[in-house]
């Protein structure tokens, strides 16, 4: 609810995919809050997945970085840009004291 709020909000569609190939099941695919808008997707085929295995949600994009907020206490994400098989980190993931810097 955080880091991608777009899906639960007003249903957009990010691709879901695994960092290695792997085969599909269908999943519910929601985020670290327990709250029922806390999801990224729901009964979709996506590359079957065990606890810990990577997966990337694809076209987040800067709406996702301007609508991230610290909600429930969570520290904003890193952002990574994917170009041409290039990888490159655009952003570091905010870290406690960052997030608390301006409390009084």
């Amino acid at each position: 609810m955080n880091d991608l709020i777009r899906p639960a909000l007003y249903g957009a569609y990010h691709d879901i995919m695994p960092v290695k190939k792997t085969t599909k099941m269908i999943a519910d695919v929601v985020g670290p809050v327990c709250e029922t808008g806390d999801f990224f997707a729901r009964e979709r085929a996506i590359a079957e997945v065990k606890e810990g295995d990577l997966m990337a949600i694809m076209s987040a994009g800067a709406y996702s970085s301007v609508m991230a907020s610290n909600y429930n206490a969570r520290m904003r994400a890193a952002e990574v840009m994917v170009h041409q098989r290039k990888i490159k980190l655009i952003r570091k993931r905010e870290t406690f004291e960052q997030m608390i810097a301006n409390e009084i």
